[in-house]
């Protein structure tokens, strides 16, 4: 897609066709943003991990410092997975299928779509989704 046809201001809007050229470019390139920052982000943390390689005397410290790390790694296997879903959702971009929920094929609403670029079903499918996630959790 040329550079033309979106600019640095632009948001998509109900005006416009759903998930016309525009808003599909435009959602491709925040999902590139968005995985690119978590790579650097990745980088960066293995980077102060592999420094912080210290063998600490005292044992809280040494605790401490453990706790610390699990906790990022975890962190960044969450990010590991989400990039798995940006990737997913870049793959629909690509075949059309992108904004458009799995379960009704009802467009997700482009507020939705901002806050959550990878998200899959419309906000009222993910509710369902949730309250039955919950019903039978309970049993």
């Amino acid at each position: 897609m040329s550079n033309s046809i979106i600019d640095q201001g632009y948001r998509p809007t109900e005006d416009e066709p759903f998930m016309n050229e525009r808003q599909r470019e435009y959602f491709r390139r925040k999902l590139l943003q968005w995985k690119q920052d978590i790579i650097r982000e990745s980088s960066e943390t293995l980077a102060t991990l592999q420094s912080e390689n210290e063998n600490h005397p005292d044992i809280a410290d040494r605790a401490s410092s453990e706790t610390d790390r699990a906790i990022e790694l975890r962190a960044r296997d969450r990010q590991r997975k989400l990039i798995a879903k940006i990737d997913a959702a870049l793959a629909r971009i690509e075949d059309g299928s992108y904004g458009y929920c799995e379960e009704t094929g009802e467009p997700i609403s482009l507020k939705r779509l901002e806050a959550r670029p990878i998200a899959t079903l419309s906000l009222e499918a993910q509710e369902r989704h949730e309250r039955n996630e919950r019903v039978h959790r309970d049993d």
